[in-house]
């Protein structure tokens, strides 16, 4: 077959055409795009909808953080600890609600004069470059780290499925010892592949699957505890939770459990890319309902993985439910959660690590205008009847790379409940608290001493003190984790 090949300038693509598509009677190709334009032209179609905003937040927040909820109501006990889920997701809610405000930039006028499609934009247009610059920092740092979460959790699940079958074989008190390494090099061999994702509007199909499967472990995790609670036939745990003589190191331990949970909610950083994939004019009202929903659900499962777990093993609760082995059988119905969390969570890297890409993709784009290697795509039309394969050099050179950086962090650190708390404080705050409260303030124009503004204040301020709790003692437990 023949093929003709038709270089556009910046901002465009190399495009691949087969004969068959050209038009008999001009050397140009015909007018009918192969692919679907670049997000940076600002002509993508939107065909989001509620279903879709609430696949990918749930991918979003049904991650690793549930399989070390049981764990923290361990540390927290009956009341403390359902009461902390509650209140964390009321944090989330009342920030997505906030946030909500923030896509659009309405004028004096009541006129839109702008859409933003990311975080970062938003402060930036709203707050200005100096809270800008800090927001970006902190942005990038969330990325960063839930890929690195992402990476040590996948590389545990998957351990734990050979650990399993290693038990059912030779007996629950067999050496089954695996080293984490290469899983984690495994998974990131699989996450430098599926980074090629052009964009995030393309990871629709992927954050389906990714919640489908969070969910079914979600299940499992609560069936399999149920079983146990019934088997032992008792419910374990008390009202103070897990027993300590040093108050100091039940101090430090409930700290670590508050960044648990806290990592366990939020998706105030992505909420606006989400936001900009749906079709208008009613995104506000859609992203609202779909975030009602997903709060609603994942509370529901964490508070059935996190409860059911802890009066399963009481003040034995492991710091991952489906990977602590307090399940040995039915091994199969074990491994297969553990596959469902390593396929979730291809699925929860993709949609937390395309914002960073496309960011950074971005500024490179923009420091470097005239540099092809930078600015041209390649679309690739193997057969008419597929849809076009974008490739670009920028892309596998910087994801790729991005990728390895990750997982080598990852494999230096593979301590999942203390990385998840440093993970869940280290910018809870400022991106689920401090920036959507202040956007919304300035968004509204809402006067000094008035009574929103001081609950607003206060709101923020007793949040901050919790998360830096939280925060102090999960460092702590890093440390001692390392160097013990």
């Amino acid at each position: 077959m023949a093929w003709e090949l038709m270089r556009k300038k910046k901002k465009t693509r190399w495009v691949i055409l087969s004969s068959s598509q050209m038009c008999p009677c001009v050397q140009q190709p015909c007018s009918t795009p192969p692919s679907a334009p670049s997000p940076q032209s600002g002509t993508v179609k939107k065909t989001g909808n509620e279903w879709t905003a609430l696949a990918h937040i749930i991918t979003a927040v049904i991650g690793s953080g549930v399989l070390s909820l049981a764990w923290s109501i361990a540390q927290l006990g009956w009341i403390a600890g359902p009461i902390t889920m509650l209140c964390f997701a009321s944090v989330t809610l009342t920030s997505a609600f906030l946030l909500c405000n923030c896509y659009e930039l309405i004028d004096q006028h009541g006129m839109i004069t702008n859409r933003h499609g990311s975080y970062l934009d938003a402060v930036q247009s709203i707050l200005g470059n100096r809270n800008a610059w800090f927001c970006g920092i902190i942005v990038r740092i969330n990325f960063i780290k839930l890929g690195i979460v992402y990476t040590i959790t996948s590389a545990i699940s998957i351990r734990a499925i050979q650990k399993s079958n290693c038990y059912h074989n030779d007996g629950h008190e067999a050496e089954c010892r695996y080293s984490n390494t290469k899983y984690m090099i495994i998974f990131g061999l699989v996450q430098a592949l599926v980074s090629q994702i052009p964009d995030f509007r393309h990871t629709e199909w992927l954050s389906i699957v990714a919640a489908l499967m969070s969910f079914a472990y979600s299940f499992i995790g609560s069936g399999l505890s149920l079983a146990k609670v019934i088997d032992n036939g008792e419910i374990k745990g008390g009202i103070g939770g897990w027993p300590s003589r040093n108050a100091g190191k039940k101090v430090w331990s409930v700290a670590e459990a508050l960044g648990n949970i806290a990592f366990a909610f939020p998706f105030s950083v992505i909420f606006l890319e989400i936001q900009d994939t749906l079709k208008g004019p009613t995104e506000k009202a859609t992203m609202k309902k779909a975030s009602i929903m997903a709060v609603c659900t994942t509370t529901f499962f964490y508070l059935c993985c996190g409860g059911l777990g802890y009066a399963a093993f009481g003040t034995k609760t492991p710091g991952n439910l489906l990977t602590g082995f307090g399940f040995y059988d039915p091994y199969w119905l074990v491994d297969f959660a553990n596959a469902c969390v390593a396929v979730h969570l291809v699925g929860g890297y993709q949609v937390f690590s395309q914002p960073l890409y496309a960011i950074t993709e971005k500024w490179l784009r923009k420091k470097l205008p005239q540099n092809q290697f930078f600015q041209v795509d390649y679309n690739l039309k193997l057969n008419k009847h597929l849809p076009a394969l974008r490739l670009s050099f920028l892309r596998v050179i910087f994801r790729t790379s991005y990728v390895a950086v990750i997982t080598g962090i990852a494999i230096l650190f593979p301590y999942f409940n203390q990385v998840v708390g440093v993970a869940g404080a280290i910018n809870f705050w400022p991106i689920v608290v401090y920036f959507p409260v202040e956007m919304y303030l300035k968004q509204k124009k809402i006067e000094s001493w008035t009574t929103k503004k001081i609950v607003l204040r206060i709101y923020t301020y007793v949040c901050l003190v919790v998360i830096l709790f939280a925060f102090v003692g999960s460092i702590r437990g890093l440390i001692i984790a390392r160097f013990t």
